[in-house]
């Protein structure tokens, strides 16, 4: 069996207890490789490492274009491995080969970007109201940040974090969920490569209860950049809170997709059906409760019950598949659980439903759609992270707005509509870090991703997020000669 290292200061380290986890591969329901359990003493060893490379003239003192300059060789040497690390990637979440390959392509564009931005940030001399005053601004990275990734994007999720804090000057320690850790052990292996010095980039693998708690409770840490589960998310943002660390978080979602009568239904259903059965419905922005207009309601719950029948589940790495396992054996029974759930609570179940006896052996669970759901009910205010649709009826737009934002959560929504005052209308209205209009599940380098209530805080990607990795400086410098009139008081007038 494979095993996979711990990266500290620039080599590959076992854990110092010598503790390995294995790591499933979902699809046939057996560990395939053997990644570490690290402890206290690792992610101390990690944070120093990265502390000591903070302050060292090998990247402290490099320019802000040298470092721009790293992070795009860093991409062309993702495009290179992409295929590499794609397929480690499918190994270890059971994510298609088709998506997780199409993610791997588009990443460099990530590290282009923050890397053409990396000497753009630039200060500002102020009009100060003293006229023997010079006073000017300047941004300066926060010191260690530690990334904390969640297990269906692993690559993905972590570059949304390296690529503006690397640009901003800071150095990481990256803990990747427990579940999907050898990716990014694999991903951290071109940071050499791209000419980082060691300890710019750490990282350490184990249990989030283990490993993670210690890594965000570490005083040397200045930010915490999380994505994973809003329970998890609440627990780091309180303990980043007693310890004023700089905090981004990217958490969970119950997201409505909103069709309404005018809308192309074709499309819509298409959309619909991406929103929730793609990934296995493993995404944050699973548009897992349908709000369908009453008026076109049963014929387009048939168009969305076709095609969630006609998906083809089965090997990930078969680019015929369009839908695979569920990443790993806790949360397979997790899903199935919610969906016995519903049905005792009198949900009523239109089609799927159960687990997929697979000839592989995977965690397949069908595509399920539930009808006429109460908003309310815990079908449709809980995060499942499957592929289980909760269908909710909407008479008027004014009903279709209440019933969004009746929820915890609001990471994304969705919209479908040919009448361009209700786009205006509704996307003032919800309540969502985005709204997707006649689309879904589009996302870009160039655009902030984040969500409000319990979906997190903070955003990533977008020109301006490169500041939510800094932070800024005044500088006062006095040209008088004169000693000051009266020193006890404050210098104001």
């Amino acid at each position: 069996m494979e095993r996979f290292y711990n990266l500290i200061n620039g080599i590959k380290v076992p854990p110092v207890a010598n503790k390995w986890m294995g790591s499933l591969d979902p699809y046939r329901n057996e560990d395939w490789c053997e990644i570490p359990d690290s402890g206290e003493a690792d992610v101390d060893a990690a944070v120093a490492a990265a502390r000591s490379a903070f302050m060292s003239p090998e990247w402290k003192g490099m320019s802000q274009t040298a470092r721009g300059a790293m992070l795009r060789t860093l991409g062309d040497l993702i495009t290179e491995n992409a295929q590499r690390l794609a397929e480690i990637e499918v190994r270890d979440n059971g994510k298609l080969l088709t998506e997780m390959l199409a993610q791997l392509r588009y990443l460099p564009q990530w590290f282009y970007y923050y890397g053409g931005l990396a000497d753009k940030m630039e200060g500002g001399v102020l009009p100060i109201d003293k006229a023997d005053h010079f006073v000017y601004t300047a941004w300066e990275p926060l010191g260690v940040v530690a990334a904390i990734t969640a297990w269906n994007s692993p690559l993905l999720l972590l570059t949304w974090k390296l690529a503006p804090g690397l640009a901003a000057g800071n150095t990481f320690v990256v803990k990747p969920s427990e579940f999907a850790s050898a990716s990014t052990l694999a991903f951290a292996e071109l940071f050499e490569k791209a000419g980082f010095p060691a300890g710019v980039i750490n990282v350490v693998c184990g249990t989030g209860q283990g490993a993670g708690a210690h890594l965000v409770a570490h005083p040397d840490v200045a930010k915490i950049a999380f994505t994973g589960s809003d329970a998890a998310g609440r627990i780091i943002s309180r303990a980043a809170a007693g310890e004023l660390k700089h905090i981004t978080m990217e958490l969970g979602g119950k997201s409505p997709n909103i069709v309404f009568e005018d809308a192309d239904l074709d499309s819509a259903a298409a959309g619909v059906a991406s929103g929730i059965f793609a990934a296995a419905g493993q995404t944050c922005i699973a548009g897992s409760r349908l709000l369908l207009q009453r008026s076109i309601y049963s014929a387009f719950l048939d168009k969305v019950t076709a095609m969630a029948s006609a998906i083809k589940i089965g090997d990930p790495m078969d680019p015929a598949t369009q839908m695979g396992p569920l990443a790993n054996t806790a949360h397979y029974s997790k899903v199935l659980n919610c969906i016995a759930s519903a049905e005792r609570a009198g949900c009523k179940l239109s089609f799927g439903g159960k687990p997929i006896d697979h000839p592989a052996g995977g965690l397949f669970v069908q595509p399920t759609v539930f009808n006429d759901v109460d908003n309310n009910s815990e079908l449709a205010q809980h995060e499942i992270f499957g592929p289980v649709l909760a269908v909710i009826p909407f008479d008027s737009e004014e009903d279709a707005i209440r019933l969004a934002n009746e929820t915890d959560y609001g990471l994304g929504a969705g919209v479908w509509t040919k009448d361009m005052a209700r786009v205006f209308r509704m996307t003032k209205s919800l309540q969502a870090g985005t709204v997707w209009v006649n689309t879904y599940r589009s996302l870009g380098y160039m655009a902030p991703f984040g969500g409000v209530k319990g979906s997190g805080l903070g955003r990533e990607s977008g020109q301006e997020m490169i500041k939510s990795y800094m932070q800024m400086k005044t500088v006062w410098i006095n040209n008088s000669t004169q000693p000051v009139a009266n020193p006890f008081v404050m210098r104001l007038g």
